[in-house]
């Protein structure tokens, strides 16, 4: 029992340590040696050991965040069938934002707007951590509401809204660990996203110039 506790502890200190460094560093420059000394670990592999590669623990990372973004999704899953684009938008955007309320949050929100293009929405393939989940049913119903738009466009901005949806919350992130003051307050700002959002999505077919 002592050795599982001991290895929880190690799995979870190595964790938070990659957490950090793709938040701070980026993904790509945070080299696996930097994450096992931050974490305090002596044995060099121990990042192979508890997650099977540097791509696993990042991956470990990404599903803990979504399994708590799906948390915070699920009281609004009952009216979502019914809500329209900016309702859609509104439980999105306020799930995700639960992320900004820690510190382990504000760093995961950094390392997801680095690889938000590989959710799979242009594909219509979920990345594994989004398959099955009510968040990725919530993307088909946002695809739904603009139908109207051919499909090649429809989801080509769905994703560049999401993008900028991590983007924004990113970028608020960044302001609270850093210890700025933002511009708005965070009602205002979770409220103004909803509003942009919805008005990129929702704005007509591009006319094709006959010049």
């Amino acid at each position: 029992m002592a050795r599982t506790s001991a290895g929880q502890e190690t799995r979870e200190r190595l964790l938070r340590a990659a957490e950090e460094l793709f938040a701070v560093r980026g993904v790509e420059a945070s080299m696996t040696k930097d994450i096992v000394r931050l974490a305090g670990q002596g044995n060099p592999s121990a990042v192979q050991y508890h997650f099977g590669s540097r791509e696993g623990l990042l991956e470990a990372i990404m599903a803990a965040r979504q399994e708590r973004t799906e948390l915070a999704l699920a009281p609004h899953r009952a009216g979502l069938a019914e809500a329209d684009l900016a309702g859609l938008l509104d439980a999105l955007i306020t799930a995700e934002a639960t992320e900004l309320r820690t510190g382990q949050g504000r760093h995961c929100l950094l390392i997801s707007a680095q690889i938000s293009r590989s959710s799979g929405v242009r594909t219509r393939t979920p990345h594994p951590t989004l398959a099955g989940g009510g968040y990725w049913r919530l993307i088909g119903l946002l695809e739904e509401r603009i139908a109207f738009l051919p499909e090649p466009v429809r989801l080509e901005r769905l994703d560049l809204a999401l993008t900028l949806i991590g983007a924004a919350l990113a970028d608020r992130a960044r302001q609270y660990l850093a210890g700025a003051v933002p511009l708005t307050d965070e009602e205002t700002f979770l409220a103004d996203l909803v509003t942009v959002s919805a008005a990129m999505l929702s704005a007509p077919t591009p006319r094709r110039s006959t010049s």
